[in-house]
């Protein structure tokens, strides 16, 4: 039974990571397009010409954060700020989605002051949505992670970005990473409090 509810939730992170990836790779690509009617349609073709692995990968991580977080919060008996409701869980995605729309629209002055808009904003969602140290210490690990990683994808070319401003990567990635698995944490912690009312329900039927 608990392997069974894993699976399942593993799999409903997977598909919104993977939702998320799509529809955030679509914003940074109509943020560096022309503004001009005709060009929606090439975005849209641009999207799905990108790497396919991509979204599978977020997929996978999304599903990976979302399993491991509410598994520590156990651990180290750390409260769960969402309370059991979906609608701060909402909040939390709509500030998500306005911390990487902002890294795509806002001009701002230079490089270092995108960073440190962005460290700001992100670490904001954290302490409205978040607030544990399992959650910081493992959003910044997850931050520091992928950069590498995409650092070496795009030194070896497997990835590329049209403009690079942090050695061979964009500056925004590691915040939007960071804000992103703070999400994913809250959404896989919403999901697993039904894992308790599911035995809770399972016990009231026995008796």
């Amino acid at each position: 039974m608990a392997v069974t509810t894993m699976l399942t939730r593993g799999s409903v992170l997977f598909f919104v990571g993977v939702f998320f990836a799509l529809v955030l790779n679509f914003l940074q690509i109509q943020s560096e397009s022309s503004v001009e009617l005709h060009s929606f349609f090439d975005e849209v073709l641009q999207l799905f010409a990108s790497a396919w692995w991509v979204p599978l990968g977020c997929g996978l991580a999304a599903a990976f954060i979302g399993l491991v977080y509410p598994l520590l919060d156990k651990r180290l008996g750390e409260p769960n700020m969402c309370k059991g409701e979906w609608s701060s869980v909402m909040r939390c995605v709509a500030v998500f989605v306005g911390i990487n729309h902002a890294s795509a629209k806002i001009d701002f002055a230079n490089n270092m002051q995108l960073s440190v808009s962005l460290a700001a904003m992100s670490i904001g969602l954290w302490w409205l949505f978040d607030r544990s140290k399992s959650g910081f210490g493992l959003g910044v690990g997850i931050a520091v992670l992928a950069t590498l990683i995409t650092q070496l994808l795009v030194y070896h070319g497997v990835y590329r970005y049209t403009k690079a401003e942090f050695l061979f990567i964009r500056s925004w990635l590691p915040c939007i990473v960071f804000s992103g698995g703070v999400t994913m944490g809250n959404i896989g912690r919403q999901l697993a409090t039904y894992d308790g009312q599911d035995s809770e329900d399972s016990k009231l039927k026995k008796d």
